[in-house]
């Protein structure tokens, strides 16, 4: 762990900085919208813009940099993010933030394609899997630090959106100047969603639900929290919550899968998770229950996601995991363009009010649930034995760390199987 700290030290206190940037302003903007008087809707499309960015900024960046290089890509991303979370508090316009939202997402994306080619480039056999744990509790702690940093100033003016510039402008300071040489960089090709589909129905069945949640989780969260009457202090605690959840309990889930029948493992999970949904719809008026739901479907919408991606595997060979990855990146990211979307209209005064936000959730959690339910009749499971190791991932990654991800899972795999036949 400390090789890999004073190796990377810099790039991961960057990518720190970057997640408190964006965790800032996606909550800024759900707690300005409701002070601007714009409808859960309006919010949602809002929301859902950083998806549709996210989704084409993962596609597009690879080409970006073979063109031009990390350096470049990553300099010129960083000032259109810095701009436009300046111009946000002076456009309260729903179609000024749509479009800023996509500019953020699509910049974002870019920008972890490139710092992850520079991670996966500073490790080596020994540490990756080290890496990549780090590179995500660092991820977490710089969302979690966002939203501790929302009750700075007034919400009705600009300094929580300066604050969220000045961050990612400076996250690129020690990136830049440590980080040497640049990485080769290459991608895989996806496979074909119908050859994927028919390698793991409940592999892609599940990424796509699992995009919904996670979408209304990281946009939706903020809108829901005003619109409820949550005051700042709470909201943050609230939204906070999901990564807290997902903190504590990726890596006991990730230990689990390693010893038992993952199919079984995402049903239980998944209920669990439309458990605290419907704790959170039945009694959110009592902030403590409501810190309870959002532990339980943080904390399980986030390993779901590995979850998924390693059941997944355990029905390929290792020279079609990378290509496997991308496509249920890609189906993620559909899901995670309409989950703001339902949610908002779910959470529309009409429909049900605050309460459709966890009623989304819950009602995706379900599905999944009866989902893996259904294939569990339809083939049988592939033994423990032989199940391919787990990784822990995040659904804010880009294409590059589920990659990396894949070669420490594919790594950890061969030595097991050494191990094994040394000791037998």
């Amino acid at each position: 762990m400390l090789q890999v700290l004073s190796s990377a030290w810099a790039l991961l206190l960057g990518v720190c900085l970057l997640m408190v940037g964006n965790g800032l302003q996606g909550t800024m903007l759900g707690v300005r919208g409701e002070l601007e008087g714009f409808s859960t809707f309006q919010m949602s499309i809002v929301m859902a813009a950083y998806f549709v960015g996210f989704l084409g900024g993962s596609r597009l960046a690879p080409e970006m940099i073979r063109r031009v290089g990390h350096v470049r890509v990553f300099a010129a991303l960083a000032s259109f993010i810095s701009a436009v979370m300046i111009l946000y508090p002076l456009l309260p316009n729903t179609v000024a933030w749509a479009l800023g939202r996509i500019i953020i997402g699509f910049c974002f994306s870019g920008v972890y394609v490139t710092a992850e080619s520079w991670l996966n480039n500073a490790a080596d056999n020994t540490n990756r899997g080290k890496a990549l744990s780090l590179y995500m509790i660092v991820q977490t702690i710089g969302i979690i630090a966002a939203q501790m940093m929302i009750q700075i100033g007034d919400p009705a003016g600009y300094e929580a959106f300066i604050i969220a510039s000045i961050l990612v402008s400076v996250s690129f300071g020690p990136i830049l100047l440590s980080i040497s040489p640049t990485p080769a960089f290459d991608t895989t090709k996806p496979m074909t969603l119908r050859k994927l589909f028919e390698t793991s129905p409940l592999g892609c069945v599940g990424m796509f639900l699992l995009g919904g949640v996670f979408s209304a989780q990281f946009g939706m969260s903020a809108v829901y929290g005003s619109a409820a009457g949550l005051t700042l202090w709470q909201l943050s605690v609230f939204v906070s919550t999901f990564y807290i959840g997902a903190m504590i309990l990726q890596y006991p889930l990730g230990w689990l899968s390693d010893r038992m029948d993952r199919r079984f493992l995402i049903l239980v999970a998944a209920l669990a998770g439309g458990a605290g949904a419907v704790t959170g719809f039945l009694f959110g008026m009592e902030f403590r229950m409501l810190l309870v739901a959002a532990f339980f479907i943080g904390g399980l919408s986030n390993p779901l996601y590995s979850l998924l991606i390693a059941y997944t595997n355990d029905y390929l060979e290792h020279d079609d995991m990378a290509a496997a990855s991308g496509g249920l990146i890609f189906i993620n990211g559909l899901g995670a363009i309409a989950g703001p979307l339902i949610t908002g209209w779910l959470m529309e005064d009409a429909v049900f009010g605050p309460a459709g936000f966890f009623t989304f959730i819950g009602a995706l959690m379900f599905a999944m649930a009866a989902y893996a339910a259904y294939r569990a009749t339809q083939r049988a499971s592939v033994p423990v034995e032989e199940t391919g190791s787990y990784a822990v991932m995040s659904p804010a990654v880009s294409p590059v760390a589920v990659e990396f991800a894949q070669e420490y899972a594919i790594e950890s795999e061969l030595e097991e199987q050494e191990t094994a036949q040394e000791t037998g």
